[in-house]
């Protein structure tokens, strides 16, 4: 019963998106920035460096787009 709704067109389309937008971005924090694992200990902390990491992307994004743009 559940690989059926898994295997729905609707299904298949919204897996394809997050494929699309979602994983990249935990490729690029875990390759390219080198975020494996986090060097803080308590909740807060982890949140904090998480928010930072995820500040550091899109800021990276937002060059890209607009240095790309200008050439």
């Amino acid at each position: 019963m559940q690989m059926a709704r898994i295997d729905s067109p609707e299904c298949r389309r919204r897996y394809s998106e997050r494929m699309g937008t979602v994983e990249p971005v935990f490729g690029n924090l875990r390759c390219n920035v080198g975020l494996n694992r986090f060097t803080l200990h308590s909740q807060i902390e982890v949140n904090t460096q998480w928010n930072l990491f995820c500040l550091v992307h899109n800021i990276e994004k937002l060059a890209h787009c607009v240095y790309g743009a200008r050439r």
